[in-house]
């Protein structure tokens, strides 16, 4: 004898849709048998798929502190005023970063505690490896097709980084693009080149990608871009997502790691058999692939690599590599308490820096993204707009990273492996005579004294690319110089000659003029000149 069928089992035979199927077994005295009453439902269906699908696209507040329920709040208000669903998907996927970073910031993460000073290390010996200790590198093809090389390209004053001009009409890009071009060649593979860029550099760098030809793989992708905080309501400053672009800010290269997870580039990178990843700035001309470190880091089996060098005077606020309870860890200036600041510098304790040139291995990056991502120390960046207005811009740093891989070290490299453009300073000794190119790499000159390069220094008036381009009628010669100042309103004609030690003051209101064809050697100019007086 078969057994008693319930109503609402017998319902469910029915072949109605999985909505109208739920509907009659919670109210199974109702009938669903007229075609008005199926129309009700299948309309009703859609709208709720179209409200679960919107939802999912919320930002929860579940279990979260007043702080991060208000700020979630702001945030889900930003995310219903997209109107098309990819791009408020996109949009939502990215502020589920920022909320994880906010929370942090208000106390409810554990990356942020306090490191305790007493307990931080420095690094043992086999922690830090010396560059000249690596085994020399075999030609192993192979091992070169399973990399990879990313560049992060964020800003330089007003200008995408990749784009700035630094020997001749040769760009940043234009280097780094005849560097892999010539390890392509040089093993008869296609290693491709991956750009990250923001959302202020992302439109100019498809521009300048329009004139290489298809002999290398470059692959751009979009990093995700985060709302600025108000100072004192730590309140998003953007009221929604077509405010100016000054209410926002680049993730930071902390962002990396999630940017190439949820972009899915991580997985491409895999699928088309890619090992390694060589990870630089855009702007570190010394950050050319070495198959030395790559070598070292595939028969060791290290997971991530991290390149210092030994700091100088300019680097002593730079982060540094410590060991904590055992562990590698980055520490950086902002992590530290004013009583420490100075032994912060200490180069006895703290000898190294990082070059944020990274070695990862991709395997063990995809493990870690997927055992739940990574918790990384939140940089916080204080700024003022233009409106005087202060603002919060909460960081990360991609070297942070190396705590989360279960076999990491340093490798101090030599000084030649970080040569940045961070500054017109900087732009003036890699657009002068102190370096010539080598397949797309800085090298020092043959002629330049002992090796080293000059100290530059530069006032306000030299802080903007174009003010910088407008006060050199040519770029001076400066492979004798050892020291150069420059302060206040100043501007270099044509064929200048710099050696020694060259000081040029302007007082407030006065200009100096360095003429054509001059020579200064050994000399302190101030006041205000004209072309005819030196």
């Amino acid at each position: 004898m078969g057994m008693a069928t319930s109503h609402s089992q017998r319902v469910l035979n029915v072949n109605y849709p999985p909505f109208m199927q739920f509907f009659s077994v919670c109210y199974p005295h109702i009938r669903l048998q007229t075609c008005s009453t199926m129309w009700f439902f299948q309309y009703s269906a859609r709208r709720f798929r179209r409200f679960r699908r919107r939802a999912a696209q919320r930002i929860t507040n579940y279990a979260s502190s007043p702080a991060t329920k208000t700020m979630r709040n702001e945030i889900n208000k930003l995310i219903d005023g997209i109107s098309d669903p990819t791009a408020q998907k996109a949009f939502a996927t990215e502020m589920q970063g920022f909320i994880h970073l906010y929370k942090q910031f208000v106390g409810e993460g554990t990356s942020n505690e306090s490191l305790v000073w007493e307990r931080i290390k420095s690094p043992a010996a086999d922690q830090i490896l010396s560059y000249d200790a690596l085994p020399e590198s075999t030609t192993n093809t192979q091992l070169v097709r399973m990399l990879a090389v990313l560049k992060i390209n964020s800003e330089m004053r007003t200008d995408a980084k990749n784009t700035v001009k630094v020997k001749g009409d040769t760009t940043l890009l234009d280097l780094t693009v005849q560097q892999i071009e010539h390890l392509n060649a040089s093993h008869h593979v296609d290693v491709p080149l991956i750009l990250m860029t923001s959302f202020d550099t992302h439109d100019e760098t498809l521009r300048a990608l329009t004139k290489y030809d298809q002999r290398m793989s470059i692959i751009p992708f979009k990093q995700a871009k985060y709302p600025k905080l108000l100072k004192d309501s730590l309140l998003p400053c953007p009221n929604n997502i077509r405010d100016d672009k000054a209410a926002w800010y680049t993730s930071g290269h902390g962002d990396l790691y999630n940017a190439l997870y949820r972009s899915g580039m991580l997985d491409q990178l895999l699928k088309a058999g890619k090992q390694f990843l060589f990870v630089s700035n855009a702007d570190n001309l010394g950050a050319v692939v070495d198959t030395k470190i790559l070598q070292y880091m595939s028969d060791s089996h290290t997971e991530f690599i991290m390149e210092v060098t030994n700091k100088t005077k300019v680097d002593m606020k730079s982060g540094t590599l410590i060991d904590y309870d055992g562990t590698m860890r980055l520490l950086e200036g902002s992590q530290i308490s004013p009583e420490h600041s100075e032994e912060f510098k200490c180069v006895r304790k703290f000898q190294v820096f990082n070059t944020n040139n990274l070695w990862i291995n991709l395997k063990a990056l995809k493990k870690v993204m997927i055992g739940g991502g990574m918790d990384l120390e939140i940089i916080v960046n204080r700024k003022i707009t233009n409106e005087g207005n202060p603002v919060i811009q909460l960081e990360t740093a991609a070297g942070a990273a190396i705590r989360h891989f279960k076999s990491a070290r340093g490798v101090n490299v030599p000084r030649s492996r970080f040569l940045p453009v961070r500054s017109c300073s900087d732009l003036l000794l890699m657009k002068s005579d102190v370096y010539t190119l080598e397949h797309g790499r800085l090298v020092i000159a043959e002629d330049r004294a002992f090796g080293t390069v000059p100290v530059i220094n530069f006032g306000d008036h030299f802080e903007e690319i174009e003010d910088f381009q407008q006060r050199f009628k040519t770029i001076p010669k400066i492979l004798d110089l050892d020291h150069l100042t420059v302060s206040g309103d100043v501007v270099f004609g044509r064929d200048v000659t710099l050696r020694g030690t060259v000081i040029v003051v302007a007082n407030e209101g006065q200009q100096i003029n360095i003429p054509d064809g001059c020579i200064l050697e050994n000399r302190l100019i101030s006041g205000n000149l004209t072309m005819t007086e030196l």
